[in-house]
């Protein structure tokens, strides 16, 4: 027996577990991939072989379910009664329709909410150790090779702005400064890997640091307490995030889709946060 939407849709807790979100949200997705979907088949030109054999919906399900526990492509292929090869097919057909539709937008016009303040942080993916040129990529700071990627929050929750992914040994305010500034009025909370931030933009939140020779007193505390209080909203999206297991566990995937499919997911956990 295998899975098809029409079936599983009755079943809205398993659904959510199985694929990390809600029926009724699923549906929005579907909504806007059809159109999408539609235009792309008319225009694509027929390969010889056999068709895709899911209805879309159900390639849509087998792109979550794989981004949720990322198991072999064969183990998807199995639950859903296809082989593993047409399992990559859908998914690179599938993936840069979904961006079009759910990716977070570089826009150089900001709204007034993400002028006044942004949440900043990078966090990083352990990947397999690259065959070539693995120095870039090794992370001094998690003992392996990694990439980052940075992420922009407002206030919020809604994340504004995704970064292109970066080898792991690359420093996260070098990260920052390789993507597009925020406005100069904006004011950002980071947390201390943006030592030397303030040389480029004046209003920015850091905590205090303390060293042998300067402990920190009662009010830089405070104030460290009160700035992390803040920034937790950023550490949940991160966990968000990572509940898609293809963003937390090793990646075994091309580098070169890497940013596609993690700007899939951001614009997945803005819609479950009431960002649609």
């Amino acid at each position: 027996m295998s899975i098809r939407y029409i079936k599983i849709r009755k079943h809205s807790k398993t659904f959510q577990s199985l694929f990390g979100l809600s029926v009724a949200q699923f549906d929005v997705i579907l909504q806007r991939v059809e159109l999408k979907w539609h235009d792309s088949v008319i225009s694509a030109y027929k390969r010889p072989g056999r068709d895709y054999k899911l209805e879309l919906s159900d390639m849509i399900l087998m792109l979550l379910l794989y981004y949720r526990s990322y198991v072999t492509q064969m183990f998807v292929g199995y639950l859903f009664g296809i082989d593993d090869s047409r399992v990559c097919r859908i998914i690179q057909r599938l993936e840069p329709i979904l961006a079009s539709v759910m990716a977070i937008e570089k826009r150089k016009k900001l709204s007034q909410e993400e002028v006044e303040s942004l949440l900043i942080d990078a966090t990083e993916q352990p990947i397999e150790r690259p065959k070539r040129r693995q120095k870039p990529y090794y992370s001094g700071k998690k003992k392996r090779h990694t990439l980052k990627t940075e992420i922009r929050l407002t206030l919020k929750g809604r994340i504004v702005h995704v970064s292109k992914p970066h080898p792991g040994s690359v420093h996260d305010f070098a990260v920052f400064k390789g993507e597009q500034l925020p406005p100069k009025e904006s004011r950002l909370f980071v947390d201390s890997g943006y030592q030397g931030i303030a040389d480029i933009h004046s209003n920015a939140d850091l905590p205090y640091k303390r060293s042998k020779n300067n402990t920190m007193d009662a009010d830089e505390k405070a104030y460290n307490t009160a700035l992390s209080r803040l920034r937790i909203r950023i550490e949940h999206t991160f966990a968000q995030l990572k509940t898609f297991k293809i963003l937390s566990d090793r990646y075994r995937n091309k580098l070169k889709r890497y940013g596609v499919k993690f700007n899939i997911i951001a614009g997945i956990v803005n819609l479950k946060n009431g960002f649609a």
